[in-house]
């Protein structure tokens, strides 16, 4: 599978969890969960929307495994990170150390697309 068919559907796959995730709270009148919310959105559904059309629009970078795993870390990262965020909201104070590697992993994979964006982009765009 290509690195921007899999940033799609994971992307999908994200929104959906955010979208339930924001009905759930405005019928339960509890938004505890707001940041939880906003970082699935961003980070899950926005951000590996955004990495896909960049890999869809290089073909030959798109189906390179070194794109792929990008994304594959890139969502272990965001899943972990948003996770424990949610688990910090709703006060397990415990999931400081999952909310902190989730970071990470996301900056270091967010890192590494920079690192492919800067070498397959050209004068031209």
């Amino acid at each position: 599978m290509s690195a921007s068919s899999l940033s799609f559907r994971l992307a999908v796959l994200f929104a959906l969890i955010g979208i339930i995730l924001g009905v759930y709270m405005a019928a339960s009148h509890n938004h505890t969960l707001g940041q939880a919310h906003a970082h699935i959105n961003l980070i899950g559904w926005v951000s590996l929307f955004l990495i896909g059309l960049f890999y869809e629009r290089r073909p030959q970078l798109d189906n390179s495994a070194g794109a792929r795993w990008q994304v594959i870390i890139y969502t272990i990262g965001a899943v972990v990170l948003n996770a424990s965020l949610a688990a910090l909201l709703l006060g397990n104070a415990g999931a400081e150390p999952g909310a902190a590697a989730g970071s990470f992993v996301v900056l270091g994979s967010m890192l590494w697309f920079g690192w492919l964006v800067f070498r397959n982009v050209d004068a031209r765009g």
